[in-house]
């Protein structure tokens, strides 16, 4: 379980193609901290640690893993968000987050708003889906790439959130274009109420 806040940007050195898994070897300021079958959220996505070599470590993302995040498309050279595990002494700074992304956005609008940014991102919406759970709510929490933030202007497939200075800095977000792949995972409570709902229909 993971809180949102983004601890640090991992390099992405190599990326190796494993049948229809891949593992990517990065390198962040705590690799040498980090020990073997430890999980760090990656841009969101949970993933476990095979092996370790000073800063540098392994990952291994599966198929159905690659298939629903941006994890896929990472090339040597990328920066990636990471996130050790939640240690339960400690303030929750962020919201709950699991690490299991739910799908993918598409970056659709960025607006310098007198120092901070305005991102619009939009995403692909069933019915069934949205019985899961997979909606936003105004003022409510959602994770993109891993970050904890604060839904503003929801829609049916749409949201935006705003990102102050140090967030744009000290994460991926400053690499964002529009057309950018972003994960996201929704809030877990609207997910539980959504299911009970329907349990109890």
């Amino acid at each position: 379980m993971f809180s949102g806040i983004v601890e640090a940007m991992a390099k992405v050195i190599a990326v190796q193609q494993d049948k229809e898994n891949k593992h990517f070897t990065l390198e962040c300021e705590f690799g040498n901290e980090l020990k073997i079958d430890q999980s760090v959220a990656h841009n969101g996505v949970c993933l476990t640690v095979v092996k370790r070599d000073g800063n540098q470590y392994v990952v291994t993302a599966m198929d159905e893993t690659l298939k629903r995040s941006n994890l896929g498309l990472l090339q040597p050279g990328d920066e990636v968000n990471v996130e050790r595990s939640m240690q339960m002494n400690g303030r929750l700074d962020g919201h709950i987050v699991q690490g299991h992304v739910d799908t993918t956005a598409i970056c659709t609008n960025i607006e310098d708003a007198e120092g901070s940014y305005i991102y619009t991102f939009e995403y692909e919406v069933s019915n069934e889906m949205i019985e899961r759970g997979y909606f936003t709510v105004d003022k409510g929490s959602v994770t993109v790439n891993g970050v904890s933030l604060t839904v503003c202007n929801p829609t049916r497939n749409s949201f935006q959130v705003c990102i102050i200075p140090f967030t744009f800095e000290h994460t991926n977000f400053h690499n964002f274009k529009i057309g950018s792949k972003v994960n996201i995972e929704f809030d877990i409570l609207g997910k539980y109420i959504s299911r009970m709902a329907a349990l109890t229909k």
